[in-house]
């Protein structure tokens, strides 16, 4: 009687373990449907975004300077009833790409005291017209301030990209780490879930057949201890269920900013692991080199620091501005169309300035050098050290992906020994304690496995991470 009651905790197992493959009523939450969510709604998602908008926005400061500018200045004098001056000068001044500004304005001055240099015939109503270039012959010719400031912002857009792609990856990078997290506490919570209550069975029928004269009172004191351990391991389980429900919770929006819940009847999606590509790492250590974003940005880095080296250089030249301005050519105050005379009716200048020693100019130069150095010193360490880090997390992969084949082998084999326990029932060579320790193992196994594969997918993403690809590799 006795195997026979061994025989019946052994079928109600395995009836048990077949249950687990039945429908359930859960709303499942894919892992597709999770990261749109994220991406699409999460704060921190939202906040990266606006980089690029911040870069846009000093792009736009440094196209600021060359917006054309209207320029006016007025003096008037008047003392005792007399008039002194009346000086007026309305200009436009128009900043192009290349070493060249246009101006063009109006002047018109009167007054009894004015200065000579100012005068102006009161046959065109004391009017005066004048248009014009001012260009830099030494310092400025190439590049000057205004034209690296440009080249600069524009560099900064670019880097403004590659820091939202990191910003983006890493807050991904962290959902999905707890969406894996929550797969292996959801599922080790139902697998524990339903130990109790093959342990509770074990016991009432261990505990009846005690009654019957057909077991041990050890035996069902044996039964007792699996089941208050079996509670103990899933109450333990529910607490890591819940945690990891809260820290998946923070990273649920709406489309409107307020944050979502994850209610108590939603379950992750049950993954079919596929074999990692064992071609890809070459590829991804390619993808590194050219978009990851921290080199990306370090690459930006040296191409700024070049434009503030030539910049630097062209400093160290002499400072020699010409400008010229046609007077009344070809038009005059009074709308008169007139011939482009050079050589008549115009006003020359000529401004210079040189350092003597070129101390700041030649200390400014040698620090972008060493900036230079410094920049290209950490780009290849930077590159170094992803590439090992994409090798690392690599291997991990694979590694991980044969140590979950075989726990799978292992939870398979677990499952043959208690098949071969019930013949050992059949035969009178088994007993309670034997079942236990083989249910134990299967249970366990069966944990890890679940462990692994949540595992499995979260190095998955820390190599997407390592790579630097957008998204993680997730669209």
């Amino acid at each position: 009687m006795k195997w026979l009651v061994l025989l019946s905790i052994f079928i109600v197992f395995f009836q048990k373990i077949q249950a687990q493959q039945e429908p359930d009523t859960t709303t499942v939450l894919e892992f597709d449907e999770y990261y749109r969510l994220v991406l699409a709604n999460h704060p921190v998602v939202k906040q990266a975004e606006l980089l690029t908008q911040q870069a846009a926005q000093e792009l736009r400061l440094a196209r600021g300077g060359f917006d054309p500018k209207l320029e006016g200045s007025w003096s008037f004098k008047d003392f005792n009833e007399t008039e002194y001056y009346n000086i007026l000068d309305v200009s436009l001044k128009i900043p192009v790409w290349f070493p060249i500004d246009p101006k063009v304005g109006v002047e018109r001055n009167r007054g009894t005291y004015l200065n000579n240099e100012r005068f102006i015939s009161p046959t065109t109503d004391n009017r005066q017209i004048y248009a014009g270039i001012a260009v830099p012959i030494g310092q400025g010719l190439f590049i000057d301030q205004r034209r690296a400031t440009m080249r600069q912002a524009q560099l900064m857009q670019d880097m403004a990209e590659a820091d939202q792609v990191k910003e983006i990856n890493k807050i991904l990078l962290t959902a999905a780490k707890d969406y894996w997290e929550w797969y292996f506490a959801y599922n080790n919570y139902v697998l524990m879930q339903r130990s109790i209550t093959i342990a509770q069975d074990i016991y009432d029928r261990t505990k009846m057949a005690f009654e019957y004269g057909e077991a041990a009172a050890m035996d069902t004191v044996q039964a007792k201890i699996t089941l208050l351990q079996r509670v103990t391991a899933f109450q333990e389980a529910n607490i890591e269920r819940i945690k990891a429900s809260l820290r998946l919770s923070l990273n649920l929006w709406d489309p409107n900013g307020a944050p979502l819940d994850l209610e108590d009847n939603v379950r992750p999606e049950d993954m079919d692991f596929s074999a990692f590509n064992r071609d890809l790492l070459d590829q991804l250590v390619e993808m590194a080199r050219q978009n990851h974003p921290e080199i990306l940005k370090l690459d930006l880095k040296n191409r700024s620091l070049l434009v503030e080296r030539d910049l630097a250089r062209e400093n160290l030249k002499p400072r020699l501005d010409v400008n010229y301005f046609l007077l009344d050519q070809p038009i005059s105050p009074g709308g008169e169309q007139n011939g482009i005379a050079v050589g008549d009716n115009y006003k020359v200048g000529v401004d210079f300035a040189f350092p003597i020693f070129l101390r700041k100019e030649r200390a400014k130069l040698n620090q972008t050098r060493l900036k230079l150095t410094d920049n290209r010193f950490q780009r290849d360490f930077v590159e170094r050290e992803i590439i090992n880090d994409i090798n690392g997390q690599f291997n991990a992969v694979l590694t991980t992906e044969i140590i979950m084949a075989q726990q799978e082998e292992m939870v398979n084999n677990y499952e043959v020994i208690l098949q071969a326990e019930q013949l050992n029932l059949e035969n009178g060579e088994s007993d309670l304690f034997e079942i236990n320790v083989q249910i134990e193992k299967l249970i366990d196994s069966q944990s890890k496995l679940l462990k692994l594969r949540s595992d499995y997918q979260k190095n998955i993403m820390n190599l997407y991470w390592a790579a630097g690809i957008t998204n993680l590799g997730l669209q």
